[in-house]
């Protein structure tokens, strides 16, 4: 695979904490929405970086942010107590989700325009909002033009799913292709498969070692979930709940995981060093080392062409790298 310089992101002034892509649109364009301690999250365009607009309202660090698979709504949980769903052309904040402690983690079932949306955080709580109910006993004051971003209106209260289960800090949310699965990833080294139509635990699988990123992979037809725990990438069925597919110990702290199943290639950041890791997945050997960031990599994942890869870093910047031979993008 010819080696290529990687396209630098830079506008945000904090460490990245997350990073997000949506799917393949019209015209094979795809975005990508960063969440950063700055509080100010970022959407690009996938392909090339470039900045479209910052979402401005949140007055803490932003945890963890998402884009709707048709990239048309953004969700993002911070720790101002809050979550907000953004419409992503006109930058306005829809609607303020509060909560009663640091939101961690935000997610979308996949589908156009969702009415739903899923939290979780530091109150150890799985919610699900319906965004289509709005509360006037919950409105703001505010417009919708106002610089605090705090929206129109909030829905009314998420309802909780498995009330008591997690004993830990909840650091990811990931809504299954399956629409009646929820996967949460939480401090008490627990990944939990629950059933919305049981609000209960389907599967549950703990892990070792400080957990990392949690995320869904679906570039190919088969789609996984890659989970980071210590020195481990764990990759799971993205169909069937609790079952793994195989669990790869590095010599290496792993903070992200991401996994192109196509090309069986995995590409890892890392807690002790800057650098960018290319594994082959069936024999489990490093293949290459990307150097560039300036900080500890927490974040990564495929374009959903799997034609590039993002990273983000405590470096405060994003970068895109090729993960192909042929020309791409800005790449010629």
């Amino acid at each position: 695979m010819a080696a290529a310089v990687p396209l630098t992101c830079h506008g945000h002034s904090r460490p990245i904490t997350h990073l997000s892509f949506s799917s393949v649109l019209d015209d094979d364009q795809y975005y990508l929405i960063s969440a950063c301690k700055d509080n100010n999250p970022m959407l690009r365009d996938g392909v090339t970086g470039d900045w479209i607009g910052t979402f401005i309202g949140h007055k803490g660090a932003v945890w963890q942010s998402r884009l709707s698979s048709d990239a048309t709504l953004a969700a993002t949980g911070s720790a101002d107590f809050s979550a907000k769903i953004w419409d992503t052309h006109t930058g306005e904040c829809l609607h303020t989700l509060t909560h009663g402690h640091i939101v961690r983690a935000v997610s979308f079932p996949s589908q156009p325009r969702p009415l739903l949306v899923a939290t979780g955080g530091f109150e150890k709580k799985l919610r699900i909002f319906d965004l289509s109910r709005s509360s006037s006993s919950n409105s703001t004051s505010s417009s919708p033009s106002s610089p605090n971003g705090s929206g129109p209106s909030s829905p009314s209260p998420g309802f909780e799913i498995g009330s008591g289960i997690h004993a830990g800090n909840i650091k990811s949310v990931i809504w299954s292709t399956d629409l009646n699965i929820l996967i949460t990833a939480a401090d008490d080294k627990y990944v939990r498969w629950w059933d919305l139509r049981a609000r209960a635990p389907a599967a549950k699988y703990e892990l070792e070692g400080m957990l990392g990123t949690c995320e869904l992979d679906s570039i190919s037809s088969t789609t996984s979930l890659s989970v980071a725990a210590g020195k481990s990438a764990y990759f799971f069925s993205g169909t069937e709940p609790g079952l793994l597919l195989k669990k790869i110990t590095t010599s290496k702290e792993i903070a992200a995981v991401a996994l192109h199943a196509d090309s069986r290639k995995f590409v890892t950041g890392g807690v002790g060093d800057t650098w960018v890791r290319v594994y082959d997945f069936d024999d489990e050997t490093e293949l290459e080392v990307q150097k560039g960031h300036h900080g500890p990599v927490w974040t990564v994942g495929f374009s959903p062409d799997g034609k590039l890869y993002a990273t983000g870093s405590e470096d405060g910047t994003v970068k895109l790298w090729k993960f192909c031979s042929d020309p791409y993008g800005l790449w010629r």
